[in-house]
């Protein structure tokens, strides 16, 4: 269930998602906040940065923990407008983020329940407290645009050399 707040801090993460579609990467946002205060952001940037785990949500724990110089996130919440891949969800749970709140499922690699679910097994320090489904149309909307149009690229790419 959420509350009032994680529809605000939600825009912020879409914020975040909308600069990585800008930058030709999967449009996927991440916010981290400590109090009322956003503490850290971030975007995917795989492409940009050649490498393949700068994910939003990974992005974003590293500045997080730089900003509390703590990598224990324990009164955190993190708002991520895809729900985590595995990768990432490990992060999470070794981060000690207590909750999480995202928007779109990953049909494909979310470990948060539509793929598998990492939250569900009883974690030896802490459990995480998942929210998912907020602002979820803009989330998956974004998804859907961004691989449409790379999908249109491919195609014409593909008949320009046909002819």
């Amino acid at each position: 269930m959420y509350i009032e707040k994680d529809l605000f801090f939600m825009k912020k993460a879409l914020d975040e998602a909308r600069k990585a579609y800008e930058q030709d990467e999967v449009p996927v946002g991440c916010i981290i906040v400590h109090g009322d205060k956003i503490i850290a952001r971030g975007h995917n940037s795989v492409e940009q940065l050649k490498d393949s785990t700068a994910h939003a949500e990974m992005i974003c724990i590293s500045a997080a923990a730089e900003y509390l110089e703590n990598w224990r996130l324990k009164d955190t919440i993190l708002y991520c407008t895809l729900e985590p891949c595995l990768m990432c969800a490990g992060a999470i749970q070794l981060a000690r983020i207590p909750r999480i709140v995202w928007g779109a499922p990953d049909l494909r690699l979310g470990a948060g329940g539509s793929w598998l679910n990492v939250f569900l097994e009883k974690h030896p320090f802490h459990q995480v407290e998942c929210c998912s489904g907020v602002c979820y149309q803009e989330s998956e909307q974004l998804m859907k645009n961004f691989f449409l149009e790379k999908r249109k690229a491919k195609d014409e790419g593909r008949n320009s050399r046909a002819t």
